[in-house]
């Protein structure tokens, strides 16, 4: 069997299983795993980092350089969507009280 058709087979069905996988999660656990999905995504920019920086060749280049784009992306914004969603359970401060103004109508 050819290489490539063996990697596509293998990346298809990583594909599913990651659905599977992710569609069981409860929401009470959404922000603890996407927390540490985010440190996963920090290894994976670092490592598209490091094999690009030693490649030599021009199409791996390129491919690296979108991964790092896209890994950089998806890590940046997983720490948003992480901190919105932790920011829904912050208790909201209650306004001071509105004190009168000096020299009105008394």
């Amino acid at each position: 069997m050819d290489e490539a058709v063996v990697w596509l087979t293998i990346f298809i069905l990583s594909v599913f299983v990651g659905i599977e996988v992710i569609s069981k999660v409860s929401s009470t656990l959404h922000t603890p795993l996407m927390s540490g999905a985010n440190a996963i995504h920090g290894i994976i920019l670092l490592g598209a980092v490091l094999v690009t920086g030693s490649t030599d060749n021009d199409v791996a280049l390129v491919v690296g350089l979108v991964a790092i784009v896209l890994a950089a992306v998806n890590m940046v914004g997983g720490f948003v969507v992480t901190d919105r969603m932790l920011q829904m359970f912050v208790r909201k401060k209650p306004k001071p009280a509105a004190t009168p103004t000096e020299g009105g109508n008394a």
